[in-house]
């Protein structure tokens, strides 16, 4: 279980690095490519990804600064700061998506035509390099990673609908689909950024992760003959994939040192296999009294 969360969080930081420098360089191309084809709508897109290079920098160093090892302050490590990467990265995406629509809604009054060509190649060129950014990032288990793709979808989104609209001006002058294809793909995504950052506030304030219920565990957890009862159960996540548990386990008051060690390892294997990585298990006999410091 070590081995793989290693894996999987070094992936995480190789992912995000990835997306980060593919999204940088595009964001240079796409600064040229406005100014030449003389394009406000590319202009834009440059901006917006400008910010985009910024978060996912951002997310990058905090993603490899969460795997730092624990220290007396931090007792738990530092996996928040994926964590707090995601929520930033959450807040910069929903104020840029308003932006976005603060920018699209005047052009439905006024659209705005460009070089159709230019735009036709550089929408080519935005939906490949997204595309690939998108595709690293898209597997990824960390609330971190799950917030990038966002950004990146929406990345590739924004140069399709550049893709359909640069067709379209080659033959037509039908110039107000630009802005209306912007704000569709613009509440699309915030839908999306709304529920991740509901997600992320909820780790934050160490809500149970949704895929794990505290009353289904506790049954889980009574199946054993050897268990008299499961109280005061706590589920919290750091960072959305490595979860954590503690709970009070009452067995026999005639159960041996032996019996217990037994015990303690088939509830850690079982947690394991439903997903919790960390579990503090406080054994307490049928007759011991628990008040005073159960809650």
């Amino acid at each position: 279980m070590a081995h793989n969360h290693k894996h999987n969080h070094n992936n995480s930081v190789k992912n995000i690095k990835v997306a980060f420098f593919l999204n940088l360089f595009f964001t240079i191309i796409e600064f040229i490519g406005g100014f030449l084809t003389n394009s406000v709508a590319i202009m834009s897109n440059a901006l917006h990804d400008l910010g985009d290079s910024f978060s996912l920098g951002l997310a990058w160093f905090l993603e490899k600064f969460s795997s730092r090892k624990r220290t007396d302050q931090f007792s738990y490590g530092y996996k928040r700061f994926s964590l707090l990467g995601a929520f930033i990265n959450g807040i910069i995406l929903f104020v840029g998506s308003l932006f976005i629509l603060m920018e699209a809604i005047p052009r439905l009054i006024n659209p705005e035509t460009s070089n159709a060509y230019g735009m036709l190649l550089l929408a080519i060129f935005g939906i490949v390099v997204n595309g690939i950014a998108f595709y690293k990032t898209a597997k990824g288990n960390t609330m971190n990673e799950k917030v990038i793709s966002l950004h990146l979808l929406e990345d590739v989104l924004g140069w399709v609908a550049v893709f359909i609209i640069s067709i379209v001006l080659i033959f037509t002058q039908i110039s107000i689909l630009d802005p209306i294809l912007s704000i569709l793909i613009t509440f699309y995504i915030l839908f999306g950024v709304l529920r991740n950052l509901k997600a992320t506030a909820l780790l934050f304030l160490q809500a149970a992760p949704k895929n794990l219920n505290v009353k289904i565990i506790d049954k889980e957890l009574k199946k054993d003959s050897f268990i008299h009862g499961i109280h005061d159960t706590h589920i919290w996540s750091l960072d959305g994939e490595k979860h954590i548990l503690s709970t009070h386990v009452i067995i026999n008051k005639n159960s041996s040192k032996k019996d217990i060690e037994k015990i303690k390892y088939k509830l850690k294997q079982r947690l394991k296999d439903i997903g919790i990585e960390h579990s503090t298990l406080e054994i307490e006999f049928e007759d011991e009294s628990c008040a005073g410091y159960c809650k």
